[in-house]
């Protein structure tokens, strides 16, 4: 069954194999989330877990979320993300999941906002080539030609300047180094889209045999 977590960011750094060579990791708090509703396809069509991350103060969360986590008897959680599952009779609100479900080897795909860069130009936001550098060309880094004059407008699309970063990106296939269960740390290989601190999901790659 498909394995997913939320997690924070905490940062990178690097550790040495059994041969000696240095890997490249992301260090990331996976949990503890707990489950705070579980879906099933009699009463919703589908089967699905909801799950809950980081304990936050009563008085910042709206009555509808008080009066969720009060039917389940749950503290309030910051974030809530939904997974679906083969089957959620596996699971039970209340019920905590952490990083130990995954394991040394295991295969995942991570998913995060990436870092905002504010508002960029044509070759630092799509890699453009520029002008001439001399003084005559007025031409430096500029967009360039948007296309043909016939239909007298700009096609939706174009790689034009505008913001950079703040996208939701997955990362597919990255392995787990190591998992400190104590800690509720996991190490992935590789680096993960967005800041530290952020907020991640961690889930069983869907492309991993």
């Amino acid at each position: 069954m498909a394995k997913a977590i939320l997690g924070t960011k905490i940062g990178m750094t690097q550790i040495f194999g059994e041969d000696g060579k240095a890997i490249p990791v992301t260090v990331i708090q996976a949990g503890p989330c707990v489950v705070t509703q579980v879906k099933n396809n009699e009463t919703d069509g589908y089967n699905a877990v909801q799950v809950g991350y980081k304990e936050q103060k009563e008085s910042r969360i709206n009555k509808p979320l008080k009066g969720h986590f009060a039917k389940g008897q749950i503290k309030p959680v910051k974030f809530l993300r939904e997974f679906r599952v083969e089957n959620s009779a596996d699971f039970k609100v209340g019920q905590e999941i952490k990083a130990d479900i995954f394991n040394v080897g295991d295969k995942v795909d991570v998913t995060g906002i990436s870092k905002g860069k504010g508002f960029a130009g044509p070759m630092k936001k799509h890699g453009f080539g520029r002008g001439p550098e001399t003084h005559g060309s007025r031409y430096h880094r500029r967009t360039g030609s948007l296309g043909a004059v016939g239909p007298q407008r700009v096609f939706k699309g174009s790689k034009l300047p505008g913001r950079m970063g703040t996208d939701r990106i997955t990362v597919q296939n990255l392995q787990v180094v190591k998992v400190d269960a104590e800690r509720d740390i996991i190490l992935v290989k590789g680096a993960v889209p967005g800041p530290n601190k952020a907020l991640l999901t961690i889930k069983t790659s869907v492309k991993s045999k």
